[in-house]
């Protein structure tokens, strides 16, 4: 004899499997999947501190525009355009042969290959290259400046001590400038 099932009992049989009757063939029962859920959106795990000091630089690539504050402790190459102001208390900053700045630059070292227009200030060195071409003071303890370079402001040098002194200080009002010794002139 035939039993309706009540409506508040539950099945023997899974809602998952197929009723099988005289006619059904016999089923495998359906397997849990153990494939990974769909993916989400990655996590980001920024790099250690130890990392980013000695990766590779931070680079403004040519044909890029970019205006603002720059701050941080990795090196920078710059061969696009920046504007604002730039400051790398204890990185290397390079503007690159296609480089156009219009900031000023606080850094470890700077070296130029490109336009400078703005104040540089480093702590170890400021290395003006060939095809350089800037306008504005530098200040720092070491400078070079290659045949074919153009400068158009003034360079204060600072005592090699001083110049750790002078980055942190801001504006280095507090700082001894050495002035430069005439070189001598030959009698004829």
């Amino acid at each position: 004899m035939w039993n309706k099932p009540a409506e508040g009992n539950v099945s023997p049989q899974s809602s998952n499997t197929p009723a099988r009757g005289p006619m059904t063939p016999k089923l495998n029962p359906p397997v849990a999947s153990t494939a990974p859920a769909a993916p989400s959106a990655p996590v980001f795990s920024p790099p250690a501190a130890s990392t980013v000091a000695t990766g590779s630089p931070s680079t403004i690539a040519a044909g890029l525009r970019i205006h603002g504050e720059f701050s941080g402790n990795t090196d920078l190459y710059i061969d696009g355009e920046a504007q604002g102001s730039i400051r790398l208390g204890q990185s290397k900053v390079t503007v690159g042969p296609h480089g156009r700045v219009q900031a000023d630059i606080d850094a470890r070292e700077i070296v130029v290959e490109g336009r400078v227009q703005g104040n540089l200030k480093a702590s170890e060195s400021i290395r003006l290259g060939p095809g350089s071409h800037v306008q504005g003071s530098m200040l720092t303890p070491r400078v070079a400046i290659e045949d074919g370079a153009r400068l158009r402001g003034k360079v204060e040098m600072t005592k090699p001590g001083d110049a750790r002194r002078v980055a942190a200080a801001g504006q280095g009002k507090s700082s001894e400038v050495v002035p430069a010794t005439p070189a001598p002139v030959a009698k004829e």
